[in-house]
């Protein structure tokens, strides 16, 4: 048997989208994309996005502010890992630079400086050459500049 989408009218898809918006902080690009998933048209989505920009119930700016400080923190992603995830959700360059301006610089480091340090402390039974480049290797896979990376190296090893 096939499954047939159900078809909402235009104002079942604002209240839908603005259900969606209140949970949490969204960007255009996931409302669009859930209310064409919703089986919504072109220029009802775009009519509804609108709207929720007009109602703040959607603003880049704050996504990109709220979306770095909260993946740093939390998930302990550097600022290229953040810049890449923010430019896959479409925003524009400059809310992506007032996020990452956004981040406080020397939280940033001392944070970077406690995960090292916590990341060498795992591997202390290894060769100390071959430690400080998978440490270094596994925060660039987290968005850390190299540069920064050995600065912690650097301070720790004083």
């Amino acid at each position: 048997m096939r499954h047939v989408e159900p078809t909402f009218s235009e104002n079942e898809l604002l209240v839908k989208a603005r259900s969606y918006c209140a949970r949490q902080e969204r960007c255009q690009q996931e409302v669009r994309d859930k209310l064409y998933g919703w089986g919504g048209h072109i220029a009802v989505v775009e009519n509804i996005v609108s709207q929720l920009i007009g109602e703040r119930f959607l603003n880049e700016m704050r996504f990109a502010e709220h979306f770095a400080v909260s993946k740093f923190r939390q998930k302990g992603w550097g600022k290229r890992k953040v810049e890449a995830a923010l430019r896959l959700k479409s925003i524009s360059a400059q809310c992506i630079a007032k996020a990452l301006a956004s981040i406080d610089s020397d939280e940033y480091d001392s944070e970077l400086l406690k995960a090292v340090d916590k990341r060498l402390n795992k591997l202390h039974d290894i060769n100390p050459y071959i430690a400080r480049r998978k440490v270094i290797n596994y925060f660039m896979g987290k968005g850390y500049a190299s540069g920064q990376i050995e600065k912690a190296l650097d301070k720790l090893n004083e």
